[in-house]
């Protein structure tokens, strides 16, 4: 069956073929229009394309929705147009047909039937084909007639209609490459720009472009150098600094390689007409009855823009137009509508003014309330009465209110270069306009709010991750900044405050052209620096407008009621903050604030631990006439110098010297204060002349009468006496601590003690000391529990352990010999030690020939 309504036939030749199946599930419809956009775009029919893929969407839902059966699409291409075909398995199903008195085919309304209805509407023909086991839907598109080579065509218009260009038109070309750095500047964009090709080759292209992106809404620039083809507004900053407003189509290509990178025409803004796609006009509906305008899209035109910052800017465009003026302007209302914030202009300088905000009640009479509709004939005689106006030339203006349920909005205005231009006519024709819009752009501002909102939420939670993450002064000072540029302002200052009797001090500077940051900091270090303030909120910085230029804002780091710092935002001069960011930046800086002064107080904190533990460590090993003597001590715990485990080397009286090693239960700084009573303890009592057993059980005294936060511990104790022949005799005392290792020359290792009770435990101590010659080429090894605990899994190093690694160390110095066993214990497991270490090498050193 064909359609009733035939045109005139043109010999149908097939040039080119595609076909593909599609199983019937809902996400085959989205793959059955790509599939037919990508054919149809490769066969260069774009013409029809959208078309195409509307009627093919329909169809195939229809197959694989309602049919619940597999769809297969074939398309067949001839010069001068295309035929699909969509096939189905449920023959069955009726052909919706007109009866008397209803409409053609279908009601749009209903779901059966649409899509043939579309074919009767935007195909050049189409038919229903029946067999035993297949349903076949088809329509043909013809290309338009044209002539040769013609892509799209406009009317013929009168040249006072034809869109504005400088008399030497100069198209900006460049190339960025797969990691969105410029790698091609063309001759015109050097002279837009200001930029030489090899100052900017080799660059990011997110450095050179002002992105009119708030956080957590819209396309970023990232994304945006991701699509096939993007087509839109944004600001390149030229080389003096100031950013220039163009109009940029981007297509993504591909290399012989088959690298992808992106090319991008720009031209100025406002000669957007140069790259601008015209709008596409569907074709009309013949069959069906026309709609009523509606008054929107009379004033917008359609498609409508689904962004915000589109909408507003199409609104400016289109009030400017319509009016025939030189200008216009569209400003949002805050929450309290006490102010308004410049969103969108269209011939004066935006960038300059976006953001900036202006009273919403700027005089005492209606002309000076954006409430109300005000017509100004001449501007020069009200100086002041239009504050967005001021040094752009403009004379005339007129302004009417945007408002939703009486609630004001927002505020639209155009402006003309010379005086008397408007009247009241005008005034109601753009309040006319604006009623049609003002509910459209509350509804779009709503949304961006919302996107800003969940944006905000996760910066602010992402921001907090980070901060949290380090309690290094210097870290979080950087990542104070770095979260704040690009993303919040365009250059970033930390001011800190040592006390409250000091100057804030300039510690960290950022901004987001680092070629800048070191001119930046030389400006800043020029100005007195900010005075601290109290109160919350941001503040502006007037002073740094000769010596930086821009917006600059000042918000205070408040922590624990006093004021350790200021955070200060720069904008260039053609920028303003808007509230809601200054809003986002105030929540960093409490957060930053507070994370700076854990940073203060855990690097106040940690400087006086390590202070107190190196009380705690001997100053120094003495030198013992023929002795070697080795310590190595590492304590368990992060930011720990000392621990449970301790070693002492000293001189008692004339040839004799004391050394110890020991362990306190547990680590970390309840450990450390009964090391710091043990190791003054020994060296008192030692050097009162009492012998080694002596010593042991006052200190035994010493440690009980600790009540409660005593701790027992384990303490090899022993005095050295280096002997006229070059031997040394020692006495010793093993109370609970692991046996000492005697190593000889020949390799043999033994123990050189007893065990004995541990300290801490009982009152009553029975201790002896014993004696032991170490002679030329012996070593004594002392260790504590940490070295022969070191543990792999269910594997640990032992006193076993221990004894082999000792008998590689023969003919070592005593250093070599403690190295080889730390080294020996570092290896045995992968992980770091959770156990506190000491390791004390005594060696007598072998005579050498001649001596």
């Amino acid at each position: 069956m064909a359609s009733d309504v035939q045109p005139h036939r043109r010999r149908f030749v097939i040039t080119a073929r595609a076909a593909a199946s599609f199983d019937p599930l809902g996400r085959s419809v989205a793959a059955a229009r790509a599939f037919v956009r990508d054919t149809l775009q490769g066969w260069g029919f774009a013409d029809i394309v959208d078309d195409a893929v509307v009627l093919t969407s329909e169809l195939v839902t229809n197959a694989v929705v309602h049919a619940g059966t597999r769809a297969e699409v074939l398309c067949l291409r001839a010069e001068d147009g295309v035929r699909v075909e969509v096939a189905d398995r449920y023959p069955e199903r009726e052909l919706p047909l007109r009866h008397p008195g209803e409409r053609p085919y279908a009601d749009p309304d209903r779901e059966s039937g649409r899509g043939l209805m579309l074919c009767a509407a935007l195909a050049t023909r189409w038919g229903v084909e029946y067999t035993a086991t297949h349903k076949h839907v088809w329509f043909r598109i013809d290309l338009p007639d044209r002539p040769v080579g013609t892509r799209s065509a406009g009317p013929v218009i009168p040249d006072r209609l034809l869109p504005l260009a400088d008399s030497r038109v100069r198209v900006a070309v460049l190339q960025v490459d797969a990691g969105d750095c410029v790698s091609a500047w063309n001759e015109d964009a050097e002279h837009v720009f200001g930029y030489a090709a090899e100052k900017v080759v080799g660059r990011p292209l997110a450095e050179l472009a002002a992105w009119p992106q708030t956080p957590g809404t819209g396309t970023g620039i990232a994304e945006a150098l991701r699509l096939s083809r993007w087509e839109g507004s944004y600001g390149i900053r030229g080389a003096d600094g100031r950013v220039i407003p163009v109009y940029a189509s981007h297509l993504r290509v591909r290399d012989a390689h088959g690298e992808p990178s992106i090319v991008c025409l720009l031209v100025h803004d406002d000669e957007r007409a140069l790259l601008q796609t015209p709008v596409r006009v569907p074709v009309s509906d013949q069959l069906s009855e026309p709609r009523p305008a509606d008054p929107f899209e009379v004033f917008i035109g359609s498609p409508a823009p689904d962004d915000l910052d589109g909408l507003l800017q199409r609104t400016v465009e289109r009030a400017r137009d319509m009016l025939e003026a030189d200008a216009a302007f569209l400003l949002l209302a805050t929450d309290d509508e006490t102010e308004l914030e410049v969103r969108a202009t269209t011939g004066l300088p935006s960038t300059r003014q976006r953001f900036a905000r202006v009273p919403v009640e700027a005089g005492t009479n209606r002309y000076g309330s954006a409430r109300m509709p005000a017509v100004h004939d001449d501007l020069a005689a009200v100086p002041g009465a239009v504050p967005l106006l001021e040094s752009t030339g403009m004379r005339s203006v007129v302004t009417v209110p945007l408002k939703v349920e009486g609630r004001l909005t927002g505020s639209l205005g155009v402006a003309a270069e010379v005086p008397g231009r408007y009247s009241n006519e005008e005034a109601l024709r753009l309040q006319f306009a604006a009623d049609r819009i003002a509910l459209a752009v509350e509804s779009a501002r709503l949304g961006e709010l919302e996107r800003l909102r969940r944006g905000s939420l996760s910066f602010l939670v992402e921001a907090s991750d980070l901060l949290a993450g380090t309690l290094d002064r210097d870290q979080t000072l950087a990542l104070m900044a770095q979260m704040t540029v690009p993303t919040l302002a365009t250059w970033c200052a930390v001011y800190t405050i040592a006390d409250q009797s000091s100057d804030p001090f300039l510690s960290y500077v950022l901004h987001e052209d680092e070629e800048r940051i070191d001119g930046l900091k030389e400006l800043l270090s020029r100005v007195s620096p900010p005075e601290p303030v109290r109160e919350a909120g941001a503040r502006p910085w007037h002073e740094t407008a000769l010596a930086v230029g821009g917006e600059t804002v000042i918000l205070p780091l408040l922590a624990r009621n006093r004021v350790i710092g200021l955070l200060t935002l720069g904008k260039p001069s053609e920028e303003h903050f808007r509230q809601e960011i200054l809003e986002l930046a105030e929540d960093l800086s409490r957060r930053a604030a507070l994370a700076l002064d854990n940073a203060r107080l855990y690097s106040e904190r940690t400087a006086i631990s390590r202070s107190l533990q190196r009380s705690l460590l001997p100053p120094g090993s003495p030198a013992i006439p023929g002795m070697e003597v080795e310590v190595i001590y590492r304590a368990a715990g992060e930011g720990n110098e000392v621990g449970g485990d301790f070693y002492d080397v000293f001189p008692i009286r004339d040839g004799a010297y004391g050394f110890a090693i020991g362990d306190v239960c547990g680590t970390g700084p309840e450990a450390a204060a009964v090391t710091g009573l043990a190791r003054h303890a020994l060296r008192l009592l030692a050097r009162e002349g009492l012998g080694g057993p002596a010593v042991l059980e006052r200190l035994n005294a010493a440690i009980l009468d600790e009540g409660a936060r005593s701790r027992f511990l384990t303490l090899l104790y022993g005095e050295l006496h280096p002997q006229p022949d070059g031997s040394a005799l020692m006495k010793v005392v093993c109370a609970g601590h692991p046996l000492p290792l005697r190593l000889r020359p020949n390799g043999e290792v033994v123990p050189a003690a007893d065990p004995q009770p541990l300290l801490g435990v009982i009152e009553d101590l029975d201790l002896y000391e014993q004696t032991v010659t170490l002679d030329a080429g012996d070593v004594l090894l002392c260790v504590t529990d940490g070295v022969t605990e070191r543990r792999e899994g269910t594997r640990m190093l032992g006193d076993d352990g221990l004894a082999e690694v000792l008998t590689t160390c023969t003919g070592l110095t005593a250093g070599a010999v403690a190295a080889r066993v730390l080294r020996a214990v570092e290896r045995f497991a992968a992980e770091p030690a959770s156990d506190d270490m000491a390791i004390l090498a005594l060696r007598v050193p072998q005579q050498r020939e001649g001596d």
